[in-house]
């Protein structure tokens, strides 16, 4: 079988965490006889430097001709601006999500048992922490309008009813095929946004088998720290998405071994790791590929429909881990240190 991947290096570590993705898929096309054809585009800085847009037209017309999308990073401090009329390489991702109309970002925070020691929490919080965050990508602060004077600036948030019924709706469906429990967290004790978020999240879930509650955002961020393990599937919108997220991904000890799927309306869906482009480490192999190579994860079991491939990935990771091997993040003393291509190599060895 033929897949077809539009593979968007972006900035920073992106293209050195793409190439061990890419590895690794090669890996699995040999084991399991599937042919993934790689293709490469623009996106971020990158691509502010090579066409002067952070979104290059070629590179929505490569995705629009793909079968998936595989993301690395976008960003760096020789991007960054407070000028409001420059472009910035975060436009390029915005734009893209927009492009493909995906509407759901699926975020999985698993604690790996090999990691336990590498997480900030008491090893009773976080082992068997099992829990998916879906983010609404469309609406929100993100893309409300924005206005900056001299002294004062405003940015606006816009929700509309079939944006939260979507993405609630596409929760729920997740939440079927695990523990069936939905929290959904927004905060309407302040903001009207959210007062229509909890309505129509409601009259939505009260219409499926899962069990389901509020929860507000703050007493969220705390609740993750607290006891993370009482979360199956948690449904929020933009900002509070992305900043959870982030959150819940030191649960695992370090925000690069997790991936994410971005899913909307067409055939195509978009993977990449949670983390950014960390241009401090960028060029020195250390950064962590596993976030990235498990996005792969996703990729096959969602987008492709290959349980069987997605498991050898996540087996082969797990392998490695048992075996001692560690990129600097989530380092211990008496572990071996991986270089970011030898992580690669050895999660392919075990493929």
């Amino acid at each position: 079988m033929n897949y077809r991947i539009s593979v968007l290096p972006g900035d920073g570590i992106g293209p050195e965490i793409i190439v061990e993705a890419k590895k690794v898929l090669e890996k699995v096309g040999e084991k399991f006889g599937h042919n993934f054809d790689f293709s490469e585009g623009l996106i971020g800085g990158c691509a502010i430097d090579k066409e002067g847009t952070p979104l290059p037209e070629s590179t929505i017309e490569l995705v629009g001709e793909s079968d998936a999308v595989l993301l690395g990073a976008v960003g760096g401090p020789k991007w960054d601006t407070t000028d409001a009329d420059k472009v910035r390489p975060e436009q390029g991702l915005l734009g893209l999500r927009k492009a493909m109309k995906t509407f759901a970002n699926v975020r999985p925070v698993k604690a790996y048992k090999e990691l336990k020691n590498a997480s900030t929490l008491k090893n009773e919080v976080i082992e068997g922490v099992d829990l998916v965050i879906v983010r609404e990508l469309t609406g929100g602060i993100y893309f409300g309008e924005q206005k900056r004077g001299s002294e004062e600036a405003s940015d606006t948030c816009e929700y509309k009813s079939s944006e939260i019924s979507r993405v609630v709706k596409f929760a729920a469906k997740i939440a079927g095929k695990r523990q069936k429990k939905v929290t959904s967290v927004d905060k309407a004790n302040v903001l009207e946004t959210s007062r229509l978020w909890r309505q129509k999240a409601e009259e939505i879930l009260k219409s499926t088998n899962v069990e389901f509650s509020h929860m507000l955002v703050d007493n969220c961020a705390m609740q993750l720290i607290r006891d993370p393990k009482q979360f199956d599937v948690i449904v929020t919108e933009n900002m509070f998405g992305d900043i959870l997220s982030d959150e819940a991904a030191m649960l695992t000890g370090s925000i690069g071994m997790l991936s994410s799927g971005s899913f909307g309306e067409g055939k195509t869906a978009l993977f990449e790791p949670i983390h950014g482009s960390a241009p401090d480490i960028a060029g020195q192999k250390v950064a962590n590929p596993l976030g990235t190579i498990s996005s792969c994860v996703l990729m096959l079991r969602h987008s492709f429909d290959l349980e069987n491939e997605a498991q050898a990935i996540e087996n082969a990771i797990n392998k490695v881990l048992e075996k001692g091997y560690r990129t600097l993040d989530i380092m211990e003393n008496d572990k071996k240190q991986a270089k970011t291509d030898e992580m690669g190599d050895l999660v392919a060895q075990e493929i």
